[in-house]
């Protein structure tokens, strides 16, 4: 009797002990309630001043755009805080190899934001799983500084831009910077990221711009289609510009997916009610004199939020703008095998029935899934995409 009581404490301890390595704690999926766990995950940055991210190999820098501020301290003192990307050309910001997660990425870029274009390509694919201008990634589409403040996304003063989403990959990362403009930029930036075990199990991060200007009548604006593989969709950027009078968001938005065809499984009520606010966004108040008045009111969350109201200054920038985020993050919306999303540009005749826009729309659609992707539509030209 007492020996199969030995036996079996040692056997429970091995099973014990088994499933302790085996249910290590990969370090990616973190949240105030597990930050006590210890994982062997392991912290690298890449930025100006280690541009690999090699343990110990950062301030090493000998030039650099802080050259001349640090010409009596020398090295170790910030003398690559910054890249300068040449017009025209394409800068690799980042290069990983082995598994692991972005975890954090930081940037404060000059120029024009819609000149600068953010991609994302993991393990060895050619074609990226991520091509956006990089303030639209940031929902800043309008190259006008906005505060926002969600889990996803922060722009914080003064125009720095931070992203949290989770990239896992399992084999490498690369981010890189084309700058389309005619004149060099200036970019600050900062990659945090851990190298760590990845479950199988992990989608691949993406995110994809369109821009129609002046939206078809009487057609829905097709916010992506033709994604093909089993993911969920997680966040929507709208950068919205009105071209005429009146509430513009009316349209519903729509999820086909998995094979749905005329009609959507997934059918919102209307603009603002997708982005979570309602009845236009409006603001009633009373004045001094106590006459009614009504605004647009900005506003951020967690999840969703109305950032940027760009009202027009009666001069030469007349047209109303706006920009609207909405994140998927509590409720993703799964398919299976594919996905297609539409918003209609819909609002009011004078006599109370719906009237179609043809409004200035661009987008930013984020969602994970399996690859290979299919390929994206191509990026707008450089006059295509400028905000005038």
């Amino acid at each position: 009797m007492k020996r199969s009581i030995i036996i079996w404490l040692i056997i429970f301890g091995s099973l014990k002990t088994f499933a302790q390595q085996n249910n290590s704690f990969n370090g990616i999926d973190v949240n105030m309630n597990n930050l006590y766990r210890l994982s062997n995950a392991v912290s690298r940055s890449i930025s100006p001043e280690n541009f690999t991210g090699a343990k110990g190999e950062g301030g090493k820098a000998t030039t650099g755009t802080g050259a001349g501020p640090a010409r009596e301290l020398g090295k170790g003192w910030k003398l690559s805080p910054s890249v300068v990307i040449k017009s025209k050309t394409t800068f690799t910001l980042a290069l990983i190899e082995n598994s692991g997660c972005i975890k954090h990425i930081w940037m404060t870029p000059t120029g024009n934001w819609r000149n600068e274009i953010l991609r994302i390509y993991w393990d060895d694919e050619t074609t990226p799983s991520v091509e956006v201008p990089v303030g639209d990634f940031f929902c800043m589409g309008w190259r006008q500084y906005a505060p926002l403040q969600s889990l996803a996304v922060a722009v914080n003063p003064g125009s720095a831009f931070n992203c949290y989403w989770a990239m896992p990959f399992h084999k490498k990362c690369r981010i890189t910077m084309e700058n389309i403009a005619d004149e060099d930029m200036v970019l600050y930036y900062q990659v945090d990221y851990i190298l760590t075990d990845v479950p199988a199990d992990a989608a691949y991060f993406h995110a994809q711009f369109r821009r129609v200007n002046p939206q078809p009548y009487k057609q829905d604006y097709v916010l992506v289609d033709n994604i093909k593989g089993k993911g969920q969709y997680v966040g929507t950027y709208l950068a919205y510009g009105a071209h005429r009078n009146g509430w513009w968001g009316e349209g519903e938005i729509k999820f086909y997916m998995d094979g749905d065809t005329q009609y959507p499984t997934i059918c919102g009520t209307g603009t603002e009610d997708y982005f979570c606010g309602s009845y236009d966004f409006d603001t009633k108040k009373k004045n001094a004199q106590g006459v009614e008045t009504s605004a647009y009111t900005e506003f951020c969350t967690p999840y969703s939020g109305l950032p940027q109201v760009i009202r027009g200054d009666g001069h030469y920038n007349i047209e109303q703008r706006f920009g609207l985020y909405r994140w998927h993050i509590v409720d993703p919306i799964r398919f299976e095998n594919n996905l297609k999303v539409t918003i209609q540009d819909l609002g009011w005749h004078t006599d109370g029935r719906y009237l179609p826009l043809q409004d200035d729309i661009a987008s930013v659609v984020y969602w994970y899934q399996t690859e290979p992707h299919a390929p994206f539509p191509k990026l707008p030209s450089k006059d295509e995409l400028e905000v005038n």
